[in-house]
């Protein structure tokens, strides 16, 4: 009796983890303590994924542990790694497929962690039912762990029916598909309910007890047996196993019944039910014999029987009635499938305990967007701000005017910003940059361009195999999974776009000012020269005007000073909101990052900005006053076309000055960004590069595997040989002979010599069907309960008897001279057939088109013979 059905593990293929978790961790970790500490917990983590997937596993609690520690950190760094963008592709095989004859296998390869968890529970749920399997139950202890494992089993599956669909985004292999999961949750089930029946009958429980509890076995395992009618990639042995057992169970719950009705001196059901046990055993025994022992319960049934019938028929002559008549036995339940709840493992340690989650990450890294946007919103006021105030300086020659009163020298400020110029390197070195920003340019644009031209090759190709293939190459298409990568480029190109537009406006700027800029690098005498002379002005050293207008400008310098140390202070300023984000995520299971960016960064910003808007109020009240009063200074001095001219070079030289402080810090800034983005763009063309790496590595292994699959496609379906061709006399005219067709059904009888009658369509109905494939007789008029029976020949429900992949055909005519692959590595054997345009058969009217043949009907599945 104690048969029990375990779970074979799936098989994946070795994956490196270390290169892709590196490169993320060292791009996005700077060097320290903190990426090494990561650099160790990858290769860690590589060494538990071998132990868990790469050797075999014994059937022992300490392999499960591994298993349950690898899916443990699985599920701790999925949110913690940009996986899609890692494309780390994960291969296993089909648990339940053995391959054929050229060592095929089913697989499926797919750039998910998801995935990798799934099959990784898969196998948890299949070492549960292999350790429960191997358990001693003839002690209590075995029996304990037994169930323990089984119920284990059973959530792990069934936790896989709830998640495979969401967790893939495609058709799983069938081992893993939410109705085979489902069933093998439902068979674990089954089988710890009947070792708690084990249990209760060891313990000597009531038989109310025990009866009840085999009851709810049977029941089980009916349903058990219900949902792997039509599992065609299950074991062969798995169906006739539930069939037995259900009755098995339903005998032993009639079984401890009748003992409580011989307690009740209930003789007559007693010995009706034991009738029905008998008949639930015979069942078994005859057909199951080879999967199930049955001779114990047969014996004890029997034994109980016969004392039974011997007592009622000497002593109580009490009434046997119907099977159908009797009281159901009522059911109980102990067994429940156990939930999946992460850590599943008791010794779990998070190898990236300190690695903040992607989200809190992304989090992280749109807030100091957000910040680095309000810094350069309050700098850039400051700075324009600043410009502005140069600017009317210049056009009113302030503070030079009051400097050249004498209308000869040169003017101590324009001497200030002569050597201002000078100390920064002249013209040479604005020079020097501007000849460099079109090589930095071209660099970045050359990566950008390479990094998109690998991107639509691959994308080409796999449109290429898509259109060969059709629905056979079932992978995600290129195209699909390249959209945010081209929105990433083509962000790119709208950058350096918009960076050409800049690097021609400071050209501009700096053709517009080289002039003067160049008289600022020459020597003072070369400047004095330069400036036009002027008839002295009046005395106005000592006017109310002047003294005016300098305390204005000395105001003004204040405001200006007061701005640098303002915009220091804006630079200063530092936050860290991933606590916040880590612990909005862990109550709310989401991060409004907006909302709480925003209310720090107006914490933080706000007296900075208040600062900022006063500065600028009172630097448009000093501009207004100063305009004032420099017109009525230059009401006061003398005007003729000397003092003009002179006061022209005076605004010239002070505007090149600032254009060149201007134009210089903005082209180093041109420098930086290009050899910033440099950076970003390698880091974009190896994602690039990765990615491509990842999707030809997985086209290989389709191609691989379609190689595979066509091997294993008959290349042509067999057919009974027509009368025609044969060597037995045709029959005798008189009527038309109707054209054969091609029958897949190993049990058709054998036609008859005289005449050839056509064959059935491929399509079986199912009165075909139980006329080639008879039942056994069921069970005794009495018997309200028959049991559930195996089938023992094809029917229609059945399929081919290998795996055949949804969407592809499992067979189909190939027309002369096709060739899916160009390797010359398979010639597939074709079978010539009938051509289209063939005569017809002897005897056909006129009127009927010929019959090709062979033919497949129309938009039919084609139908293979069972083995």
């Amino acid at each position: 009796m104690a048969t029990f059905i375990s779970v074979p593990l799936k098989k994946s293929s070795e994956v490196d983890l270390v290169k892709p978790l590196l490169k993320f961790v060292t791009a996005t970790y700077p060097a320290g303590e903190e990426q090494a500490e990561y650099v160790r917990a990858v290769e860690e983590l590589n060494k538990l994924r071998k132990s868990a997937l790469g050797r075999p596993l014994d059937k022992h609690e300490s392999s499960l542990e591994i298993l349950l520690r690898y899916y443990d950190q699985l599920c701790a760094i999925e949110p913690k790694f940009p996986f899609p963008e890692l494309c780390l592709t994960f291969t296993w095989k089909d648990a339940f497929d053995k391959g054929s004859l050229f060592g095929g296998s089913v697989k499926l390869a797919l750039a998910s962690v998801g995935y990798e968890k799934t099959c990784v529970l898969f196998n948890v749920g299949a070492l549960a039912s292999q350790i429960a399997s191997e358990q001693n139950l003839d002690n209590d202890e075995g029996l304990k762990t037994a169930a323990k494992f089984y119920q284990m089993a059973s959530g792990a599956f069934a936790h896989i029916k709830d998640t495979v669909l969401s967790a893939l985004n495609r058709e799983p292999t069938m081992d893993i598909s939410p109705e085979t999961v489902g069933t093998l949750s439902q068979i674990m089930l089954s089988q710890a309910q009947e070792v708690f029946v084990l249990k209760a009958t060891a313990d000597k429980m009531k038989d109310a007890i025990v009866a009840k509890l085999a009851n709810q076995a049977a029941d089980y395992y009916g349903d058990a047996f219900k949902q792997c009618q039509y599992k065609e990639n299950l074991p062969k042995e798995v169906l006739p196993v539930l069939a037995a057992k259900h009755c098995m169970m339903q005998a032993t719950a009639e079984l401890h019944q009748s003992a409580l009705a011989n307690q009740k001196k209930k003789f007559g059901e007693e010995i009706a039910r034991l009738q029905h046990a008998t008949e639930l055993v015979k069942t078994a025994a005859s057909r199951y014999d080879e999967y199930v022992n049955v001779k114990d319960l047969s014996d004890k049934i029997s034994r109980a029987l016969t004392a039974a019938k011997k007592d009622n028929d000497f002593i109580y002559h009490d009434r046997v009635p119907e099977v159908k008549d009797l009281e159901h036995i009522g059911k109980a339940s102990l067994v429940k499938a156990t939930a999946v709840q992460i850590p599943l493992s008791q010794k779990f340690t998070d190898l990236f305990e300190k690695m903040v989650p992607m989200a809190v990450q992304q989090s992280v890294s749109a807030a100091n967007s957000r910040k680095a946007d309000t810094v350069n919103r309050l700098i850039g006021s400051m700075r324009e701000a600043t410009n502005l105030c140069n600017g009317v300086l210049a056009s009113l020659n302030l503070p030079a005017a009051l400097e050249d009163l004498s209308g000869d020298a040169v003017p101590q400020s324009i001497l200030e910003k002569s050597r201002a110029v000078i100390q920064q390197g002249g013209l040479q070195s604005i020079e020097q940059l501007i000849r460099d920003l079109p090589e930095l340019l071209q660099r970045n644009r050359e990566i950008l361009d390479e990094s998109l031209k690998i991107l639509d090759e691959e994308e080409t190709t796999d449109n290429e195999l898509r259109a060969k293939f059709n629905q056979r190459w079932n992978r995600t298409p290129s195209g699909d999974l390249y959209k945010s990568l081209r929105a990433e480029g083509n962000n790119f190109c709208n950058i350096l776009d918009k960076a050409v537009q800049a690097d021609q406006v400071v050209k501009g700027r700096y053709n517009e000012h080289c002039g003067m800029i160049a008289l600022l690098c020459k020597p003072e005498n070369e400047i004095s020269a330069a400036i036009p002379s002027a008839n002295p002005a009046k005395t106005l050293q000592g006017s109310e005007v002047v003294n005016v207008l300098r305390a204005q400008l000395a105001q003004l310098d204040e405001v200006k000073r007061e701005r640098e140390v303002l915009e220091g202070e804006v630079k200063a300023v530092t936050f860290d909101l991933t606590t916040k984000f880590l612990t909005a995520l862990a109550q709310d299971g989401a991060i409004n990052e907006e909302a709480m960016t925003t209310s720090e960064l107006d914490t933080r910003y706000g007296s900075h900005t208040q600062r900022v808007q006063l500065n600028l109020r009172s630097q448009e009240e000093l501009l207004s006053q100063i305009q004032v009063s420099h017109q009525e200074f230059s009401a006061l001095k003398q005007s003729n076309s000397e003092a003009n001219s002179r006061e022209e070079v005076l605004k010239k030289l002070a505007a090149a000055h600032d254009s060149y402080i201007e134009i210089s810090s903005n082209i180093r800034e041109g420098t930086k960004f290009y050899n910033d983005l440099t950076e970003i763009l390698l880091k974009f063309q190896n994602k690039c590069s990765d990615i491509v790496f990842a999707r030809k590595t997985e086209r290989d292994e389709l191609l691989k595997e379609l190689q595979q699959s066509i091997a294993r496609e008959p290349s042509a379906p067999s057919f009974n040989v027509p009368s025609y061709q044969s060597n037995t006399p045709a029959p005798a005219p008189g009527g038309p002979t109707p054209a054969p067709r091609t029958v897949f059904n190993p049990q058709q009888p054998q036609a008859k010599p005289q005449p050839p009658a056509r064959p059935p369509p491929p399509s079986i109905p199912p009165q075909a069907a139980s006329s080639s494939a008879p039942v056994s007789s069921p069970m005794g008029p009495g018997s309200t309960n028959p049991p559930p029976v195996a089938p023992t020949g094809p029917s229609q429900a059945q399929g081919p008897p290998y795996p055949n992949y949804q969407g592809y055909p499992g067979y189909y005519q190939m027309p002369m001279a096709y060739n899916p692959y160009a390797y010359g590595q398979f010639n597939m054997p074709y079978m010539p057939y009938q051509a289209q345009g063939q005569a017809g058969y002897p005897g056909a009217p006129p009127t009927q088109q010929p019959y090709p043949y062979p033919q497949q009907p129309p938009q039919q599945q084609p139908y293979y013979p069972q083995q």
